[in-house]
């Protein structure tokens, strides 16, 4: 008897939580996230943005939102997507050699570190040639939600270059 009892109280117990109308509070899919759209939906109507329209080589740094996050693109990338293996128009500017000469940011160390090898190359490493799948241009617009995150940097030079190879085995302290 009284296991027939704990298996009613299971049961009554599982049709209570389980039910749409019960005492638990349900959300609709269109109160979830910020779109305020159904999670269904291709039809999101996206908030007006721009691109930077400054040419490479004219654009001011950004500064990066914590040390050793990718930096964001400060120039106009029109023609210059998509990046392929055999087409990087980035590699053009930013390369180890030419970067003094065109003003630009120079690709640090570790994009042309071997990590599976562990050695150092004279050019990018194959996992490192997809540029944009970590830089993306910044867009001007006003953020959607708050934020007053500040980041804590070493040093000056932590704002604007990465020195994540220098300090990449040091693990998490």
């Amino acid at each position: 008897m009284k296991y027939i009892i704990n298996i009613l109280a299971f049961i009554l117990f599982f049709i209570g939580c389980a039910s749409e109308n019960g005492n638990r509070m349900s959300l609709d899919e269109t109160e979830l996230g910020l779109r305020s759209a159904s999670l269904y939906s291709e039809n999101v109507n996206l908030k007006e943005f721009t691109y930077s329209t400054t040419p490479a080589g004219e654009s001011i740094v950004i500064e990066r939102a914590y040390e050793n996050a990718p930096p964001m693109i400060p120039h106009d990338v029109e023609g210059m997507l998509d990046i392929t293996k055999e087409y990087n128009a980035c590699i053009d500017c930013h390369s180890r050699e030419n970067a003094p000469l065109m003003n630009a940011t120079p690709v640090p160390l570790s994009h042309t570190y071997d990590t599976f090898k562990d050695e150092q190359t004279n050019a990018i490493v194959d996992i490192r040639y997809n540029c944009n799948l970590c830089h993306t241009p910044q867009a001007n617009v006003k953020p959607i939600v708050g934020n007053n995150f500040k980041p804590d940097f070493r040093d000056q030079n932590s704002k604007n270059k990465s020195n994540l190879l220098e300090i990449l085995d040091e693990g998490v302290k």
